[in-house]
């Protein structure tokens, strides 16, 4: 990934057993207007993980900046097409979990509706609820049995993110 390397959006630790990596995806901006390079992102960054994964299992964890079901924010009808829900980046993701990695959180909660872990800080958007869940922890598919819950913490505040958890058997 060397070409993303100055926008110092990813770290990888290795352990004995898997690998750990925090990320900040791209995002695509206003009027879709960083999403050529977002998609340059989303391409380079999966060839990244399934290249650790052939090795070792993989846990990742970050703002991934994309909602990717309609289940995954408030309003998907009216922010279609917009930065962190359209559909080119909702198939990236897409594409990660049909490579062999597991959306944590949905994979316990597959339902489970208004779980947001990001609100906009105009017109009050945190107190009414009006989010988008675009921070995850994603795990390598042979690591779904290691799992024990996933949590988002809503109720923590300082920020326009709350913190999200996993937690996994090793």
């Amino acid at each position: 990934m060397d070409e993303h390397d100055n926008e110092g959006r990813l770290i990888t630790l290795e352990y004995p057993e898997f690998y750990l990596l925090t990320v900040y995806t791209p995002n695509s901006q206003s009027e879709l207007k960083r999403l050529p390079y977002r998609m340059t992102w989303e391409e380079a960054f999966l060839r990244y993980i399934k290249s650790l994964d052939h090795e070792k299992p993989v846990i990742f964890c970050g703002d991934l900046n994309v909602a990717h079901e309609e289940i995954d924010l408030k309003n998907p009808k009216t922010n279609r097409k917009n930065a962190g829900f359209s559909d080119e980046e909702r198939a990236k993701f897409s594409d990660v979990l049909a490579a062999g990695f597991t959306d944590s959180f949905r994979y316990f909660y597959p339902d489970k509706t208004d779980a947001y872990s990001w609100w906009s800080y105009r017109m009050n958007a945190r107190s009414r609820n009006v989010g988008w869940r675009i921070d995850y922890f994603v795990v390598s598919n042979r690591l779904e049995a290691s799992l024990v819950d996933a949590k988002i913490h809503s109720d923590m505040l300082g920020s326009d993110h709350c913190p999200v958890e996993l937690d996994i058997k090793l």
